[in-house]
């Protein structure tokens, strides 16, 4: 099973919470999403950097980037990208989310909707679990030094003695 990217969702929310004072016409739409998503992406980018000690992306060699977090190519598609999910995707999924709301109760629903935040809380952690054990794997592998390389190699150990939690890394965490 691959893992949801939590990042897309939380971005997507906070663009639709966030751009509703920008909803007076594309252009306006276009500059908050440009604006939200620029900043969204920086955060997440220096979070990433500083809990799990690594970059998911490097712009570094995009013109117009900051610290190499964002780019200018990237802001555009953010604002754009926001035009599309509030004028288009967004009532769609009202549509349907209207559907299931008439075929079910509010108990029902409540539940269903808490199930579904208790597993993608879930494989968000799992998913950063596995993103630490793949670095520290390519730590290990490439000999490279981090400033953290002797927790990572501890971890490791201690995980290769776990024989249940290795085969679940190893053939469920990390495809």
């Amino acid at each position: 099973m691959d893992h949801f990217y939590g990042i897309y969702g939380v971005g997507a929310v906070i663009i639709l919470v966030a751009t509703r004072y920008f909803n007076k016409n594309n252009f306006t739409l276009f500059l908050g999403g440009y604006a939200i998503g620029t900043a969204t992406e920086y955060l997440t980018s220096f979070l990433v950097e500083v809990i799990l000690h690594t970059k998911w992306w490097d712009y570094t060699n995009n013109i117009l980037n900051i610290n190499g977090r964002v780019c200018l190519l990237y802001s555009v598609f953010w604002g754009v990208l926001t035009i599309f999910l509030v004028k288009k995707f967004n009532p769609l999924i009202d549509k349907i989310l209207d559907k299931i709301k008439k075929k079910t109760t509010p108990k029902i629903a409540k539940i269903i909707l808490t199930f579904i935040i208790i597993f993608l809380a879930f494989d968000c952690l799992l998913t950063c679990y596995a993103q630490d054990i793949f670095i520290t794997r390519l730590t290990i592998k490439n000999q490279i030094e981090m400033k953290d390389s002797k927790r990572r190699k501890e971890d490791y150990q201690k995980l290769q003695q776990k024989e249940r939690l290795r085969y679940l890394v190893d053939t469920r965490m990390e495809r």
